[in-house]
């Protein structure tokens, strides 16, 4: 079974090229760089938020958010999920 980050990031490539009309992370892209990392800064902000004063609840669901708007912004300048693994393993070798 795929890992549910490798899945998401790869329906988020698939996003760039072929999306269907109603599709958020198309939007994105079609948005540009300084929407997506507005979205990555804003997710990260409710991820604090939430850790200061909401349930656990909440904050797995604004981390989620971050994640996701984390990978579009990976995705849309051509870097590769596995290449933020790559790192993550080097650092825990």
């Amino acid at each position: 079974m795929d890992n549910v980050l490798d899945t998401l990031y790869a329906t988020i490539e698939s996003r760039k090229t072929s999306a269907p009309p109603d599709s958020y992370t198309a939007k994105l892209f079609a948005a540009g760089e300084n929407e997506i990392v507005k979205k990555v800064g804003e997710e990260a902000i409710e991820v604090i938020v939430a850790a200061k004063g909401q349930s656990d609840e909440r904050v797995v669901s604004e981390m989620a958010d971050l994640m996701y708007h984390a990978l579009v912004l990976l995705a849309s300048r051509g870097i590769a999920w596995r290449a933020v693994e790559d790192e993550l393993a080097r650092r825990f070798k």
